[in-house]
């Protein structure tokens, strides 16, 4: 029976505990994505049937298949084998001990993994460190209502702490968080957006913390509204002192030229 085994990484989604229990005053994405090594077994008893077997340290999967559909499965909750297929198909045959069998051979699939990883040396995840910038979302104005925006791109793994600081006062429970969007490479993107109220020298940061960074990332943004330029006042008051003297020299001129008269 033809047999082939491969070692992989297998990246799913897990839910986080509470962020705050994690790190204080840091807001997290409601998923992470964690990756863990898995072997997969695949036997192949003819040419349309197919048969799976698939285990970390923590679960293990035993399948049946045939022509593409699952048609039996062992249940490790229940503890016993399940059909999959409906009623009026034929169930082929599986003898009694099955899941029993299943059970032993996730166990060995289990002491073969420890050993592929001893030989592999349990290789590192791959890490990449984020960059971030801050930037507001619209022109600013001192009292109209605008937004923060915290872009962060390119990092590995995806769990990351975002936080907001608005004049060293923490105020990350007043932000948002995006989801995860994966790019063409694996890494990952996020933004945080923060909704504020311009106020003149007001300043603000965006802080990163993740495990590819050596110290916390940290980006600052500081209130600062343009204001009207001088340039084109001079350039009227010029203008208009300009022609008060042609209008005085004319009026000097016609006055005088009258006299001559």
């Amino acid at each position: 029976m033809p047999v082939l085994c491969l070692l992989l990484l297998l990246l799913y989604p897990v839910c986080l505990l509470s962020a705050n229990s994690l790190l204080p005053n840091v807001l997290s994405s409601t998923y992470k994505t964690r990756s863990i090594p898995i072997l997969l077994c695949v036997f192949s008893p003819s040419s349309l049937d197919i048969a799976l077997v698939l285990c970390s340290e923590t679960f293990g999967e035993r399948i049946y298949g045939l022509d593409g559909e699952e048609k039996w499965h062992a249940d490790f909750r229940l503890k016993k084998g399940v059909m999959t297929l409906p009623q009026f198909a034929d169930p082929g045959y599986y003898p009694e001990g099955a899941y029993e069998t299943a059970v032993s051979e996730i166990e060995v699939c289990k002491s073969n993994l420890g050993t592929m990883l001893k030989a592999y040396k349990n290789p590192a995840e791959p890490k990449d460190a984020p960059q971030s910038a801050i930037y507001s979302k619209n022109r600013v104005e001192l009292g109209s209502k605008n937004t923060l925006i915290c872009y962060i791109s390119g990092f590995y793994p995806a769990r990351i702490g975002v936080s907001w600081t608005r004049n060293n006062v923490n105020v990350t429970s007043e932000a948002s968080l995006s989801r995860y969007y994966i790019t063409d490479d694996g890494t990952f993107n996020l933004v945080s957006a923060l909704s504020f109220t311009p106020e003149e020298g007001d300043i603000y940061t965006c802080t990163v913390e993740h495990v590819a960074l050596d110290r916390p990332q940290t980006k600052t943004w500081e209130v600062q509204v343009e204001l009207p330029g001088v340039g084109a006042s001079v350039f009227c008051g010029v203008g208009l002192a300009v022609g008060l003297l042609g209008v005085a020299v004319g009026t000097f001129f016609l006055v005088k030229g009258n006299n001559c008269n």
